[in-house]
């Protein structure tokens, strides 16, 4: 079974569970955590995907580092999975159970690519517009790229808007190979 389906299933098992419990917004700041203490150290990955190394091991490490931290639903949910022999894709539910959070919740995602970074009024602005368009909460992924030269991208899903000078200016350059201005005879 390939991890994301893996992942799929368990974070949502994970993220029911936690709505039964009341306790979904604790679940969700332990698993940014974890995805955050994964992402950040690359022993402890390398840890997680390592086959040689045993399964207690692992809960033993993920024990030491959450013991007292996180709810005791999240260590509950972490040996469940490190018993099954799942804990290579803790990474990949950390980040199913943050998709489904934002789903459940009504968050969009989204990034804004951008020749300079954007001013406060210009973020509001545009995540009203898109508010008003999706019909629900937006979240900015914003990146600066000097390259566009001005304007942006804004990617929203599988949607983009690529208003940037730099794609004017490449779309202006075809359009002059072209040659379509020469009167063809």
């Amino acid at each position: 079974m390939s991890e994301i389906r893996v992942a799929s299933r368990y974070a949502k098992s994970l993220i029911e569970l936690a709505s039964e419990k009341g306790i979904v917004e604790q679940v969700h700041q332990d698993m940014l955590a974890f995805s955050n203490i994964v992402s950040q150290n690359r022993d402890f990955k390398l840890l997680l995907n390592n086959p040689v190394v045993k399964s207690d091991k692992k809960l033993a490490v993920i024990n030491a580092i959450f013991a007292g931290k996180v709810q005791d639903l999240t260590l509950a949910f972490f040996k469940i999975v490190a018993n099954k022999g799942r804990e290579a894709s803790l990474e990949f539910i950390g980040q199913e159970f943050e998709n489904q959070y934002n789903e459940m919740k009504g968050i969009v995602k989204a990034k804004v690519t951008s020749a300079f970074p954007l001013t406060t009024a210009l973020r509001d602005e545009l995540g009203q517009k898109l508010a008003a368009q999706t019909g629900k909460i937006i979240r900015f992924e914003e990146r600066v790229d000097p390259s566009l030269i001005g304007g942006f991208v804004l990617r929203v899903g599988d949607q983009q808007i690529d208003s940037s000078v730099r794609t004017n200016l490449r779309k202006l350059r075809n359009n002059f190979q072209e040659n379509s201005y020469i009167n063809k005879l």
